[in-house]
């Protein structure tokens, strides 16, 4: 999809949930909803799917500035995060927040998206740099 970002893990899955939080965490997120799609459908519909999670992460700032401007842009929030198991790798997922901007058509919004944007996109950027070496200074 085009209106997303997207890194790829090689940790295990339950690893890769947690880092996602803590780089989210990072950033200024926090994490408010986190739904575990293999239980549930397994729970509901005895359905059987790679394990697959959703993190629904809000910039409580970003928020506030956001539904100042649109109130109705709370169907758009929490920023969703998906971590889902893809084969030997796990895949990291988000919708890009520009797209709020360009559903709304409102030109205040822009920078507001953008800022989510360089926030979600440092997150994301956070799991996939080397660990920092020790000062030894």
């Amino acid at each position: 999809m085009i209106f997303e970002e997207v890194v790829a893990l090689s940790k295990p899955f339950d690893e890769a949930v947690e880092a996602v939080k803590h780089a989210l965490a990072a950033e200024g997120f926090g994490t408010l909803t986190e739904i575990n799609m293999q239980q549930t459908l397994k729970a509901k519909i005895d359905k059987d799917i790679a394990p697959y999670v959703i993190i629904g992460a809000c910039n409580p700032t970003l928020a506030s500035r956001a539904l100042e401007l649109e109130p109705q842009i709370g169907v758009l929030l929490p920023c969703n995060v998906v971590v889902r198991q893809d084969g030997d790798r796990v895949l990291v997922e988000a919708l890009d927040p520009n797209l709020m901007a360009t559903i709304t058509e409102n030109e205040a919004m822009v920078p507001i998206a953008a800022q989510a944007r360089e926030l979600i996109n440092n997150a994301l950027a956070r799991l996939t740099a080397p660990p920092a070496l020790p000062d030894h200074t």
